[in-house]
C-alpha cells in the first residue's frame, strides 16, 4: 500500500505521522540497516540478520512459555509492529507459522520484501504508522514489538496501536513490546527519534484502558522498558 493511500485513524494528527513517514523513509534511503540497528553503520546482509536472530533468541525463544501458551509455533501466526526491512522477521518466519509485519515506511517495506522474498510465510505491509487495517481482521496469536515505540513521539498513536493490537490478538494472547522508559529533559525534540516516555503507572493506565492486564514489566526508567500486556 502506498503512502498516498494511507488515511490517518480519526483522532489523530496527520502531521505527526506525515513527519514519522516521511523521517523513516529518509532514514531508510539514507542508511536502512544503521537506523534500524545503530550498533553499526556497515552492516552486511549476514550481520544485520543474524542480529534479528539473536533478539529473537533472547526475547521470544527465552519466553516461550508467555509467548506460545502450550501451542505449537508452526500453528501460530504473530505480528511485528515496525517490522522495518524484516532484521527480525526472517527469525520469526523460521520459528512460526505465519508473520505479519507492518511499517510506516514504505522504504523500509520495499526493502524488506526484496530482502525476504525466500520466506512465503512472512508477509510485510506498509501501514499508517498508528494502526492495523491494512492487515483486515486477521486472528493473531502473539504481537510483538522492539525499538520501536520508543522513537513514537505522540503517546495518542501508541495508544492507537495498542488498541489495535488488542482488536486482533486472540483471547488470552500477549503482545510483548518495549517502550522508552527514560525520563528525557523538557527541551528534548520530540521527533521521529525521541519518542515520548512511559512510568510503570503510564504503561498500566494504558493496559487497561486498552483492554490488557500488565501482567509483566522489566526495564522500568530505562530506554529498554518492556511490557507483557496480555488480552482479557
Amino acid at each position: 500500500m502506498s503512502s498516498s493511500s494511507q488515511i490517518s485513524p480519526a483522532g489523530l494528527d496527520a502531521s505527526i505521522l506525515n513527519k514519522m513517514r516521511d523521517e523513516w523513509d529518509q532514514r531508510s534511503r539514507e542508511n536502512a540497516r544503521h537506523y534500524i540497528a545503530t550498533a553499526n553503520s556497515t552492516w552486511d546482509s549476514r550481520e544485520f540478520y543474524e542480529s534479528g536472530r539473536l533478539n529473537v533468541y533472547y526475547e521470544i525463544l527465552n519466553d516461550l512459555g508467555n509467548v506460545c501458551q502450550d501451542k505449537n509455533p508452526k500453528q501460530m501466526k504473530v505480528l511485528e509492529i515496525g517490522c522495518g526491512t524484516g532484521r527480525m522477521s526472517r527469525s520469526l518466519g523460521e520459528v512460526f507459522g505465519e508473520v505479519y509485519g507492518v511499517d510506516i515506511s514504505g522504504e523500509m517495506i520495499a526493502q524488506g520484501r526484496n530482502d525476504l522474498a525466500d520466506m512465503p510465510n512472512v508477509h510485510l505491509f506498509q501501514n499508517s504508522g498508528a494502526d492495523l487495517k491494512v492487515l483486515g481482521d486477521v486472528q493473531i496469536d502473539f504481537a510483538f514489538s522492539y525499538i520501536v515505540f520508543q522513537h513514537i513521539p505522540s503517546r495518542e498513536v501508541i495508544y492507537s496501536y495498542t488498541r489495535e493490537v488488542n482488536r486482533l490478538l486472540r483471547p488470552g494472547g500477549l503482545f510483548k513490546f518495549q517502550v522508552q522508559g527514560a525520563q528525557l529533559q523538557p527541551d528534548a525534540p520530540r521527533d521521529s527519534w525521541l519518542g515520548v516516555p512511559f512510568t510503570e503507572a503510564d504503561a498500566i493506565e494504558m493496559a487497561e484502558a486498552c483492554g490488557f492486564e500488565a501482567r509483566y514489566r522489566h526495564g522500568i526508567g530505562s530506554q529498554y522498558f518492556w511490557l507483557w500486556f496480555f488480552k482479557k
